[in-house]
């Protein structure tokens, strides 16, 4: 697992730093590309999904009957739903209308110069605190996944970096709403993934001296239920406003295939 911390931090930083290319998108374009990303928040689903049920908590029952015998399985089980739980309360937290995970479109680039000044201050620094809480998971997601098999972690990276763009689009619409300024947008969009690889590393720190094998397997669980909260909650509403009910579907029947076919040949 030591071995892996280079490349885990990598993929980390990689699947962070995607909400750049949103920020540029949402910088840049006049209309956001609403069947491109329907598609691909679909196909992150269908990978988060896939890989979730499949791999990680499959693997991570096998592991803990392994090392606690049947009582293991109800250990998978806690921690699976321990993570939909984490994710769920931190959303629970957060205002809608002020949350990231909901989706933005460029075109709310303009509709933002209606607001209060004291409203987009206070947007500002809601998004700020946001965009950490709602990053510092996900980047636990893509390490902790990495450190125990960069292969394994590789297509859930991707999918971060797909799921990370409109989430880009999102920060920077809300930044320009506080500011009036795109290039502070475009500046704080890229630098928000950056919560992601500081999440990481906050975590790994935290779980260093107690990571066992054991303990490894029970966070990929807790892993499995973050990315299927986020799959039903975000990725799939998402996919369905941005485009039609079929692409959406096309994009999480394809994910899953695509995850399959590269779990069959790795």
């Amino acid at each position: 697992m030591e071995g892996n911390f280079t490349i885990a931090l990598m993929m980390t930083l990689l699947a962070g730093l995607s909400t750049g290319i949103g920020a540029v998108i949402a910088v840049l374009s006049k209309r956001t590309n609403k069947s491109l990303l329907c598609i691909g928040l679909g196909v992150s689903a269908g990978v988060m999904i896939y890989i979730s049920f499949v791999e990680l908590l499959s693997q991570a029952r096998v592991s803990l009957v392994e090392t606690w015998g049947p009582v293991g399985e109800l250990y998978a089980v806690l921690a699976f739903f321990g993570g939909i739980l984490a994710t769920l309360l931190i959303d629970l937290a957060i205002p809608e209308t002020e949350n990231p995970h909901e989706i933005h479109g460029v075109e709310e680039m303009r509709a933002g110069e209606d607001h209060s000044m004291e409203g987009l201050r206070r947007i500002g620094l809601m998004s700020c605190l946001i965009i950490t809480l709602h990053n510092f998971p996900e980047g636990m997601v893509t390490f902790l996944s990495a450190l125990s098999s960069p292969t394994t972690a590789l297509p859930i990276m991707l999918a971060i970096m797909i799921h990370n763009i409109p989430e880009g689009i999102s920060v920077s619409v809300l930044i320009y709403y506080a500011t009036g300024s795109r290039s502070r947008a475009l500046l704080l969009g890229v630098l928000s993934g950056l919560a992601e690889p500081i999440g990481a590393l906050l975590g790994y720190l935290f779980l260093q001296p107690y990571l066992t094998p054991a303990l490894l397997h029970t966070t990929n669980a807790v892993i499995a239920g973050v990315m299927i909260y986020i799959s039903l909650d975000e990725l799939l509403p998402a996919a369905e406003r941005y485009g039609k009910h079929h692409q959406a579907i096309l994009g999480v029947i394809s994910g899953m295939a695509v995850m399959a076919g590269t779990l069959l040949i790795l």
